[in-house]
Protein backbone atom coordinates (compact mmCIF):
# COMPACT_ATOMS: atom_id res chain seq x y z
CA UNK A 1 0.00 0.00 0.00
CA UNK A 2 2.77 2.61 0.63
CA UNK A 3 4.45 1.76 -2.09
CA UNK A 4 1.61 2.60 -4.27
CA UNK A 5 1.42 5.90 -2.57
CA UNK A 6 4.96 6.59 -3.34
CA UNK A 7 4.54 5.75 -6.51
CA UNK A 8 2.30 8.15 -7.24
CA UNK A 9 3.57 11.34 -5.92
CA UNK A 10 5.48 14.08 -7.41
CA UNK A 11 9.12 13.84 -7.66
CA UNK A 12 10.87 17.41 -8.09
CA UNK A 13 7.29 18.71 -8.65
CA UNK A 14 6.56 16.52 -11.69
CA UNK A 15 4.19 13.74 -12.01
CA UNK A 16 5.59 9.99 -12.61
CA UNK A 17 5.67 9.00 -16.21
CA UNK A 18 1.91 7.93 -16.73
CA UNK A 19 0.08 8.94 -13.52
CA UNK A 20 -1.72 12.47 -13.81
CA UNK A 21 -2.63 14.76 -11.26
CA UNK A 22 -6.01 15.02 -12.30
CA UNK A 23 -7.19 11.35 -13.27
CA UNK A 24 -10.82 12.86 -15.01
CA UNK A 25 -8.65 15.12 -17.19
CA UNK A 26 -10.25 18.56 -18.62
CA UNK A 27 -13.77 19.49 -18.72
CA UNK A 28 -15.24 18.67 -21.83
CA UNK A 29 -15.72 21.81 -23.99
CA UNK A 30 -13.08 23.61 -22.22
CA UNK A 31 -10.62 25.87 -23.70
CA UNK A 32 -6.99 26.62 -23.18
CA UNK A 33 -6.10 30.33 -21.99
CA UNK A 34 -4.72 31.68 -24.79
CA UNK A 35 -7.46 30.69 -27.32
CA UNK A 36 -10.18 32.08 -25.05
CA UNK A 37 -7.52 35.91 -25.16
CA UNK A 38 -7.67 35.73 -28.81
CA UNK A 39 -11.28 34.82 -29.00
CA UNK A 40 -11.99 37.94 -26.56
CA UNK A 41 -9.31 39.58 -29.03
CA UNK A 42 -11.33 39.02 -31.96
CA UNK A 43 -15.03 39.26 -30.59
CA UNK A 44 -16.97 41.67 -32.79
CA UNK A 45 -14.18 42.05 -35.06
CA UNK A 46 -15.34 39.46 -37.46
CA UNK A 47 -16.77 41.45 -40.21
CA UNK A 48 -14.12 44.78 -39.95
CA UNK A 49 -11.41 41.96 -40.60
CA UNK A 50 -13.08 40.24 -43.39
CA UNK A 51 -14.05 43.21 -45.53
CA UNK A 52 -9.79 44.14 -44.39
CA UNK A 53 -9.01 40.89 -45.85
CA UNK A 54 -11.43 41.12 -49.35
CA UNK A 55 -10.21 45.00 -49.94
CA UNK A 56 -6.50 43.03 -49.50
CA UNK A 57 -7.30 40.52 -52.37
CA UNK A 58 -9.00 42.85 -54.54
CA UNK A 59 -5.33 45.06 -54.58
CA UNK A 60 -3.21 42.24 -55.67
CA UNK A 61 -2.59 40.76 -52.33
CA UNK A 62 -2.08 37.06 -53.56
CA UNK A 63 -2.04 35.86 -49.76
CA UNK A 64 -5.36 37.31 -48.89
CA UNK A 65 -6.77 36.14 -51.73
CA UNK A 66 -5.76 32.43 -51.45
CA UNK A 67 -7.06 33.07 -48.01
CA UNK A 68 -10.70 34.39 -49.56
CA UNK A 69 -11.11 31.56 -52.32
CA UNK A 70 -10.34 28.60 -49.54
CA UNK A 71 -13.33 29.82 -47.59
CA UNK A 72 -15.77 30.89 -50.97
CA UNK A 73 -14.99 27.65 -52.60
CA UNK A 74 -13.24 25.22 -50.19
CA UNK A 75 -11.04 22.39 -51.24
CA UNK A 76 -13.39 19.21 -52.07
CA UNK A 77 -13.71 16.71 -49.49
CA UNK A 78 -14.81 12.93 -50.03
CA UNK A 79 -17.88 12.77 -52.28
CA UNK A 80 -20.24 9.37 -52.25
CA UNK A 81 -18.93 7.20 -55.20
CA UNK A 82 -21.20 5.72 -57.60
CA UNK A 83 -20.15 2.93 -59.05
CA UNK A 84 -22.00 -0.45 -59.70
CA UNK A 85 -19.87 -3.35 -58.44
CA UNK A 86 -20.42 -6.65 -58.57
CA UNK A 87 -21.69 -8.86 -55.33
CA UNK A 88 -19.08 -10.54 -53.47
CA UNK A 89 -20.47 -13.65 -51.34
CA UNK A 90 -16.91 -14.92 -51.46
CA UNK A 91 -13.28 -15.10 -52.47
CA UNK A 92 -13.72 -15.82 -56.13
CA UNK A 93 -15.86 -12.76 -56.74
CA UNK A 94 -12.85 -10.82 -55.65
CA UNK A 95 -11.16 -10.41 -59.06
CA UNK A 96 -14.47 -9.32 -60.54
CA UNK A 97 -14.37 -6.43 -58.30
CA UNK A 98 -10.80 -5.41 -58.37
CA UNK A 99 -11.51 -5.41 -62.54
CA UNK A 100 -14.80 -3.28 -62.01
CA UNK A 101 -12.98 -0.87 -60.41
CA UNK A 102 -9.49 -1.15 -62.79
CA UNK A 103 -12.03 -0.73 -65.80
CA UNK A 104 -13.79 2.64 -63.72
CA UNK A 105 -10.72 4.28 -62.59
CA UNK A 106 -9.56 3.03 -67.04
CA UNK A 107 -13.04 5.27 -68.02
CA UNK A 108 -12.43 8.39 -65.95
CA UNK A 109 -15.43 7.07 -63.86
CA UNK A 110 -13.11 7.09 -60.66
CA UNK A 111 -9.72 9.32 -60.01
CA UNK A 112 -6.76 6.64 -59.49
CA UNK A 113 -7.10 7.90 -55.23
CA UNK A 114 -10.62 6.99 -55.36
CA UNK A 115 -9.98 3.56 -56.99
CA UNK A 116 -7.52 2.96 -54.67
CA UNK A 117 -9.77 3.79 -51.83
CA UNK A 118 -12.44 1.47 -52.85
CA UNK A 119 -9.68 -1.49 -53.25
CA UNK A 120 -8.66 -0.93 -49.19
CA UNK A 121 -12.48 -1.22 -48.64
CA UNK A 122 -12.20 -4.51 -50.33
CA UNK A 123 -9.30 -5.43 -48.72
CA UNK A 124 -10.80 -4.83 -45.84
CA UNK A 125 -14.04 -7.45 -46.83
CA UNK A 126 -11.82 -9.64 -48.14
CA UNK A 127 -9.59 -10.17 -44.96
CA UNK A 128 -12.98 -10.09 -43.25
CA UNK A 129 -14.04 -13.41 -45.13
CA UNK A 130 -10.73 -14.81 -44.84
CA UNK A 131 -11.45 -14.59 -41.07
CA UNK A 132 -15.30 -16.11 -41.44
CA UNK A 133 -13.33 -18.82 -42.98
CA UNK A 134 -10.62 -19.24 -40.64
CA UNK A 135 -13.32 -19.30 -37.92
CA UNK A 136 -15.79 -22.01 -39.67
CA UNK A 137 -12.75 -24.20 -39.86
CA UNK A 138 -11.80 -24.25 -36.30
CA UNK A 139 -15.52 -24.83 -35.25
CA UNK A 140 -15.51 -27.78 -37.81
CA UNK A 141 -12.35 -29.28 -36.02
CA UNK A 142 -13.00 -28.52 -32.51
CA UNK A 143 -16.42 -30.28 -33.38
CA UNK A 144 -14.63 -33.27 -34.89
CA UNK A 145 -12.15 -33.55 -32.51
CA UNK A 146 -15.22 -33.65 -29.77
CA UNK A 147 -13.86 -30.62 -28.52
CA UNK A 148 -16.97 -28.35 -29.67
CA UNK A 149 -18.48 -25.64 -26.85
Amino acid sequence: MESDKAEKTQVRGRWPKGVSGNPKGCAKGSRHKVTQAVQALLDGEAEGLTRKAVEAAMGGDMVALRLCLERICPAPKDRPLRVKLPEVKGASDLPGVTGAILDAVASGELTPSEGQAVAGLVEAHRKSLEMQEIELRVQALENHMGGGK
